[in-house]
């Protein structure tokens, strides 16, 4: 089932009712109507941000409700998706991103904005990959909010001025994410999921796309099966698919897409049943990434140089103890022959463990999209908590470099920008980090990163100065809006979050 635009953008308006008519959260977290009154409470109050030395907010670019973001590979473009729309951006001064197209697409919620490219007979082709997740809510039935929408919509960019909606096909499991297998060459994609299983998708045929069968013999289509299914799939350098989930972390050989073969999991430590390991996966495990992944050897000491680090967060969204709602994690891969459970603990933190700015009060402060930069820094988003900046060269001591928090704001992804020549990535990064901000929509800022010598000081010129209170007002996103998008991401998580065992 699928609502019409007009539906959706109705339930979008009536956001404060559907706020109000969220279920009630449990005892250890505020209610959504509670959040929203505090968070238009600070609205009023707030005259500064919370930010650390080594970083300098540049700008903000409000009026989007933002959630993710892809950088294209072989153009300077920049690709945003939010409650109200998919954004267009030309980075090619990474200071001061300039929007340059715009698909109105109310939808939620499309969790990780995903870029693909093609090289075609008539040059390279760019796209995005959306996952529909919730196809249908209303205040008057918060009970049968369908987080299940089970569609992938491909959208082409190839022309940034004017992003078109290409194709779409449905899944057998859910879209809450939907991630290219080789972003330059995508041409098979996988989807989160379920708790046991996720999608395979083939856009070899762009414009109609089909879910590879993987049991052609039985009747219908029929999803793979996944140890650690439910949310993200990330792909590094060496090939490798990591699936984060419920039951923690799988890595997978992907070098034939339509056939993945799984290599071992993070075992009983990354389904939080491990009593050596307490706190490593509430709810799940979200996203990850393995920095240097082609130099990975077994058995070697855990380094980022080595390739043998997996990084990852950890997404506890309805907790609002920031000492427990969901932690940055390194863990050591120890082996990729078959070994089972060869992926092992090594550190984490909580918001609450970084210690260097007052916590935020009934505010969400879990860890959720992340970014790493070449060198050993990561750019996180931490809801409430704002934008983190953790220091990763040590893998078994994670320690904090920067942040930046807005009094008000709920920052979903954070991300370097690439370093671009000739219009193509060259693999390295930028000093410029963007933080997509469900409430402020896209934050810019400089960091000072350990040997460049530049300071929190962009590539390009800043631009024009603007007093904090100026800063303040003019990065908010309209608060119904916003009501309507965390009310449904609560909904969201709660319908997949599993059951109490009597």
């Amino acid at each position: 089932m699928r609502l019409s635009f007009a539906a959706l953008a109705a339930s979008l308006l009536l956001g404060s009712s559907l706020a109000l008519a969220t279920p009630a959260a449990p005892a250890s977290a505020d209610s959504t109507r509670d959040r929203l009154a505090e968070m238009s409470e600070r609205q009023g109050r707030t005259s500064s941000v919370v930010e650390s030395d080594r970083i300098a907010q540049l700008s903000s670019n409000p009026t989007q409700t933002g959630i993710s973001g892809c950088f294209m590979k072989t153009a300077p473009i920049f690709v945003t998706s939010g409650v109200d729309s998919l954004r267009v951006w030309n980075v090619s001064n990474p200071a001061q991103p300039r929007l340059v197209g715009t698909l109105l697409d109310v939808l939620f919620e499309n969790e990780a904005m995903n870029c693909g490219e093609r090289t075609t007979s008539r040059g390279t082709q760019r796209f995005a990959l959306i996952g529909v997740d919730l196809v249908q809510a209303s205040p008057d039935d918060i009970e049968h909010v369908n987080a299940g929408g089970n569609e992938l919509i491909v959208v082409d960019v190839t022309k940034p001025s004017a992003p078109t909606i290409l194709s779409r096909t449905p899944g057998a499991t859910s879209t809450h994410t939907v991630a290219c297998v080789q972003e330059r060459s995508c041409r098979y994609a996988y989807s989160a999921g379920g708790r046991d299983d996720f999608s395979v998708f083939d856009l070899r045929n762009l414009r109609k796309p089909v879910e590879v069968d993987a049991r052609p013999k039985q009747a219908g289509v029929q999803p793979f099966a996944s140890p650690t299914g439910g949310h993200k799939w990330n792909f590094d350098a060496a090939g490798v698919g990591t699936h984060t989930g419920f039951s923690g972390a799988s890595m997978w050989d992907a070098s034939t897409p339509a056939r993945p073969r799984l290599i071992t999991t993070t075992g009983k430590a990354g389904a939080g049943e491990d009593p050596r390991f307490p706190g490593y996966n509430d709810f799940i495990l979200h996203n990850s990434f393995r920095p240097n992944a082609t130099a990975f050897e077994p058995g070697t000491r855990p380094s980022i140089a080595n390739g043998n680090v997996l990084l990852v967060t950890e997404e506890d969204y309805e907790q609002t103890d920031c000492a427990l709602a969901g932690s940055f994690q390194t863990w050591w891969v120890k082996r990729l022959d078959g070994t089972p459970s060869a992926i092992v603990p090594l550190d984490k933190v909580e918001l609450a463990d970084l210690g260097n700015f007052p916590l935020p009060r009934g505010a969400f402060c879990s860890s959720h999209w992340f970014d790493y930069r070449p060198g050993g820094l990561v750019a996180a988003g931490f809801y409430g908590g704002g934008t983190q900046v953790l220091d990763v060269r040590d893998p078994r001591d994670i320690k904090p470099y920067a942040h930046s928090i807005w009094g008000l704001s709920e920052v979903w992804d954070a991300m370097w920008v690439p370093v671009y020549k000739s219009g193509k990535q060259t693999g390295a990064r930028t000093n410029v980090l963007y933080a997509i901000d469900l409430v402020r929509g896209l934050d810019v800022y400089a960091v000072d990163v350990p040997g460049d010598g530049r300071g929190a000081v962009p590539p390009a010129s800043r631009g024009s100065e603007r007093t904090v209170g100026q800063r303040v007002t003019g990065g908010v996103v309209p608060l119904g809006v916003v009501g309507a998008a965390m009310a449904a991401a609560f909904a969201v998580r709660r319908r997949r979050r599993p059951a109490p065992v009597a």
